[in-house]
């Protein structure tokens, strides 16, 4: 079965205009723009079940349909690439091998939504990828695929690069349209959402590289493709998976929808480090809450994992094996947490630091009985915050407490992490 995100991939370098032309790239492009409406090409996109693959799983289609179309002046598209989640790499493996999809894709998310200008909102550290991307650009303007009217089309369509400092608070959408408008990046207050009011006022999509990746494949091979790439009926597509942790080979993979956890860490990545056994992992990214030994079967797709008690996010899989500490490994996502806090409200400015700092008492052997109680306190009351940041905190420590709460409370009895 051919996977559309990696299938122009080289194995140590980047893909060319030329070749990835060859191979059916621009396809979707020409499809749309000589036989189908932008409503065809937003309805394609609704059937195909595609979600976004940042990390909400929102129905990408259902998104754009948010935007009003009788609104005065012009709309925006956004892609997020600033990709600050630990354990999340996958949307920089994508454009250093292969910036030409993502550009396909926005030409067809701009042309189905109606926008004139879209921007590609970039960690400066991200330079190959960058790279790649601003000569894609280029390259797809003198093919005529971009820029003044679009395979002699009336549609014209630029896009941009926007270098960004990088906070992890720029994965919130509002943050992040702040931050392209130079402002400090706060959330904004939700309503009015951005499909009404977004960058300078306009309506505004933000779609993650991945989601935006798969879009031409979608259109030029249709929406009943794409859904029947999936392992089992919920699903649609593939997902790109980033394992990191205790696995022999840790890479960032291409599966279908629906592939098992066990078939992720022993089919993809070689089975677990120096023979050690599965203990647990966090399945979509650093702000998602433990799988253990029992989902070892579990299908990786978004209704399946969150019956699970988690949620496959952005598909970044840290994995543990049975030697390593969950409260230390637990401790430091929420140090993570708490530093890129924008620090806008009080529970996540104040209530974050506190979590860390019962966290390295327990971890340190100073936890004493009363700090499970206000743990779980603090899981409840930051998931009352302006934005997403503390309750994704909270989603580890949720797991912890629920999953492995025998494990901390031996921290506190014995005095010591048990483990070292």
């Amino acid at each position: 079965m051919e996977l559309p995100l990696f299938r122009h991939n080289r194995p140590n370098r980047v893909v060319t205009f030329d070749e990835y032309r060859e191979e059916g790239g621009f396809e979707g492009l020409k499809k749309a723009f000589s036989g189908m409406s932008p409503n065809d090409v937003q309805q394609a996109v609704l059937d195909s079940g595609l979600r976004g693959r940042g990390g909400a799983g929102f129905a990408t289609g259902r998104k754009w349909s948010f935007v009003p179309r009788d609104l005065p002046g012009p709309r925006w598209l956004i892609c997020n690439c600033d990709e600050m989640e630990p354990g999340t790499y996958k949307d920089r493996v994508l454009l250093e091998h292969n910036p030409y999809s993502l550009i396909e894709g926005m030409t067809l998310a701009c042309y189905a939504l109606g926008v004139r200008h879209a921007f590609i909102f970039i960690r400066k550290g991200y330079e190959k990828a960058a790279a790649n991307l601003a000569r894609g650009i280029e390259e797809a303007k003198k093919a005529g695929l971009l820029g003044e009217h679009i395979l002699g089309s009336e549609h014209s369509i630029d896009l941009d690069l926007h270098l960004s400092a990088g906070r992890y608070i720029c994965g919130e959408e509002t943050a992040l349209i702040n931050a392209l408008e130079g402002k400090r990046p706060n959330p904004r207050t939700k309503p009015p959402f951005p499909a009404v009011k977004g960058l300078w006022q306009g309506p505004t999509v933000v779609n993650n590289v991945e989601t935006l990746a798969n879009v031409p494949a979608i259109v030029a091979n249709g929406a009943a493709w794409f859904k029947g790439l999936a392992l089992n009926p919920e699903g649609a597509g593939s997902k790109l998976f980033c394992v990191s942790g205790s696995v022999k080979n840790r890479a960032c993979v291409e599966l279908p929808i629906g592939t098992t956890l066990g078939d992720i860490i022993d089919g993809a990545c070689g089975g677990m480090r120096d023979g050690k056994k599965f203990k647990a992992c966090i399945p979509g990214g650093a702000s998602t809450q433990f799988l253990k030994p029992e989902h070892w079967n579990l299908p990786m797709d978004y209704d399946t994992v969150a019956k699970a008690g988690s949620r496959l996010g952005s598909g970044g899989v840290i994995v543990f094996d049975e030697g390593h500490c969950l409260v230390e490994a637990t401790l430091n996502l929420i140090n993570f947490f708490a530093r890129e806090s924008c620090g806008w409200c009080t529970p996540c400015r104040e209530g974050l630091p506190y979590v860390k700092e019962i966290l390295t008492r327990i971890e340190n052997g100073r936890g004493e009985d009363d700090d499970i109680a206000i743990l779980r306190e603090h899981v409840k009351y930051l998931n009352y915050t302006f934005c997403a940041l503390a309750p994704g905190a909270m989603a580890p420590l949720d797991g912890l407490l629920r999953d492995f709460e025998d494990e901390v409370r031996e921290h506190i009895v014995k005095k010591k992490c048990p483990l070292k």
